[in-house]
C-alpha cells in the first residue's frame, strides 16, 4: 500500500483559514458600525451573517487542525473527515441566522422607523463587502487547490455575505432616497432566504463526503489511464473502489497478472502502480491486491464492475 506521507501543506490550509478569522472580526466591526449608524434593519441581518462567518471560520480553524493529525492506531486512515463537522456546523449556523433575521425583520415590518446616517452606514458596509470579496476569493482558489472541503465552504459562505451585502446597500439606498421604509425589512427576509439556500447546499455537500463519494470523473481518468499501457504485458484490472474524504483519497483495486510471473514481479508492478497513483494524485491512500488472472474466483468481482458502469 503507498500512502502520501504527512506534509506542512495541511498546516498551509490552517493558515488560511486564521485569515478568514481574522477578515471576519473586521467585517463584523464595520457592520455593526453601518446598522449602529443607521438603525437598518436589513444592515443588521448583514451583520448577523457576518459574525456566523466568524464563528464558522473559527470551526474551520478547528477542523483543519484536527485533520492535520497523521493516523494512528484508532484512526488508520486519519483524521481528514473532521473537515465535514466543519461545513455541516456552517450550515446549521446558517439556517440558525436565517431565524434570528426573519424574526427581527417580521418586527420591523410591522413597525417600520426612518433611517439615519444612510450614506455613511453604506460607505463602511462597501468596505466591509470589498474586504470579504478578497477574502473569498483567496479561500477558494486556496481551497481548491488543496481540496479542503472546510476552505471552500468558508469561501461560498464569504462569497454569499458579499452578494448580500451588495443587495442591502442597494435596498437601503433606495430607502434613503424614496423614504420607502418597509423595503428596510423586505431586503432583510431576502437576504434570509439566499442564507437558509446557501445552508441547504452545505448540507448536501457534507453528505457527499460522508457517504464515501467516489473522487472526481477526471481523477478517475488519471487513475486509468495510469493502467492502460499495462494492459499490453497481459494485466488485467478490476474492482476499482474510490472514496474522497476531506482532502484524502483512498484507491483500491485488483491487478491479475499471468501465472507465469513470479511473486516478486507481480509485487513489483503492484508498487509501481501504487507510486505512479500517488505521484500523479497527492495525498493518496492506494491499495492494490495481486490475483492470478488464470484464477476464476479471481474474477468474482466483475459482476460489480459491471454494475459500476
Amino acid at each position: 500500500m503507498q500512502n502520501t506521507p504527512h506534509t506542512p501543506v495541511d498546516r498551509t490550509v490552517r493558515s488560511f483559514a486564521f485569515l478568514s478569522v481574522a477578515a471576519g472580526i473586521v467585517t463584523l466591526g464595520l457592520k455593526l458600525g453601518s446598522y449602529w449608524l443607521t438603525g437598518s434593519v436589513g444592515l443588521l441581518s448583514d451583520a448577523l451573517e457576518s459574525l456566523i462567518n466568524l464563528a464558522a471560520a473559527g470551526v474551520a480553524v478547528w477542523a483543519l487542525t484536527v485533520a492535520d493529525r497523521p493516523p494512528d492506531t484508532k484512526h488508520a486512515f486519519g483524521h481528514s473527515k473532521a473537515e465535514y463537522f466543519a461545513s455541516a456546523t456552517e450550515g446549521l449556523l446558517i439556517l440558525l441566522a436565517a431565524v434570528g433575521i426573519g424574526a427581527t425583520a417580521w418586527g420591523r415590518l410591522l413597525h417600520p422607523r426612518p433611517l439615519e446616517h444612510v450614506w455613511l452606514g453604506l460607505v463602511i458596509s462597501i468596505v466591509a463587502a470589498g474586504i470579504n470579496g478578497a477574502v473569498a476569493l483567496v479561500l477558494l482558489r486556496t481551497g481548491r487547490r488543496f481540496r479542503s472541503i472546510a476552505l471552500i465552504a468558508d469561501a461560498k459562505h464569504l462569497l454569499t455575505d458579499v452578494w448580500t451585502t451588495g443587495g442591502v446597500v442597494v435596498a437601503v439606498a433606495l430607502v434613503g432616497l424614496t423614504d420607502w421604509f418597509i423595503l428596510d425589512p423586505l431586503i432583510a427576509f431576502i437576504v434570509a432566504a439566499n442564507i437558509i439556500w446557501t445552508g441547504l447546499r452545505l448540507f448536501r455537500d457534507t453528505a457527499d463526503g460522508i457517504l464515501d463519494t467516489a473522487i472526481s470523473e477526471s481523477d478517475q481518468r488519471v487513475i486509468k489511464e495510469i493502467l492502460g499501457p499495462h494492459r499490453s504485458e497481459g494485466v488485467v484490472f478490476h474492482a476499482l473502489r474510490t472514496r474522497a474524504a476531506g482532502q484524502r483519497r483512498f484507491v483500491s483495486l485488483h491487478i491479475l497478472v499471468p501465472g507465469t510471473w513470479t511473486v516478486q514481479r507481480g509485487h513489483a508492478l503492484c508498487e509501481d502502480i501504487e507510486r505512479k497513483i500517488v505521484a500523479a494524485l497527492p495525498k493518496s491512500t492506494v491499495d492494490t491486491h495481486l490475483e492470478p488472472v488464470e484464477e476464476p474466483i479471481a474474477w468474482d468481482d466483475e459482476a460489480l464492475d459491471r454494475h459500476d458502469r
